[in-house]
């Protein structure tokens, strides 16, 4: 059975883990306080668990890949789309710091209310997750200095790009099968470029 230094020790052996803010986050906030309590002993394998109602809590080196992607910085405000267990809203709450805020987005209230309880065992008071439709993001709280999703839409959100302040960037994986995450990056109001990185697998992102 894996210890969390050798999911950790792995992780950067194989190049997902480089930023040394993302390394201390995924040192400080246990995967293993976020799986339910028939996988804990899986917590520190490198692969998705399941965590009820047809979602999981994603792939450690997916997350690290993503987290290096999405650039999160201190004091900046992030939407975390899809957030399951909660497990990367706390590492992102790590990430930003006191300054900064993350939300949490997720659509099934078991799996709110599982959030909610998973980050309450860490005490951020910058940290907060809320029932939402991800295709929706989070208007009324926009504009976000990075969004990050963790299922696979068949397109880019509209309304996510535009809560993404001039600057910003989103992290999203795309289609159907074999996915692309997608990183955009907001240049101005009006216009958007974006990378390609493909061959994931992500549970779909719902609506209902």
């Amino acid at each position: 059975m894996n210890t969390k230094e050798d999911l950790i020790n792995e992780l950067l052996r194989e190049n997902y883990l480089n930023s040394l803010n993302i390394i201390k986050a995924f040192e400080k906030i246990d995967r293993a306080d976020f799986v339910l309590a028939e996988t804990r002993d899986e917590a520190y394998e490198n692969f998705p668990l399941a965590i009820g109602h047809g979602q999981t809590i994603s792939q450690p080196a997916t997350v690290a890949f993503m987290l290096e992607l999405l650039k999160a910085e201190k004091g900046h405000k992030v939407l975390d789309v899809g957030s399951g267990s909660g497990w990367q809203t706390a590492l992102l709450a790590e990430i930003v710091g006191e300054q900064g805020k993350v939300i949490g987005l997720e659509i099934k209230d078991d799996l709110v209310k599982l959030g909610q309880d998973n980050i309450k065992k860490y005490h951020f008071k910058n940290a907060e997750i809320l029932k939402g439709n991800g295709w929706d993001g989070l208007p009324e709280q926009a504009s976000f200095d990075r969004i990050i999703v963790a299922a696979a839409g068949e397109t880019i959100p509209q309304k996510l790009k535009e809560q993404l302040k001039a600057g910003g960037r989103l992290v999203i994986p795309v289609g159907r099968g074999l996915q692309d995450i997608i990183a955009v990056d907001r240049l101005d109001q009006d216009h958007f470029e974006e990378q390609y990185y493909p061959g994931f697998i992500f549970v779909p992102l719902i609506d209902n």
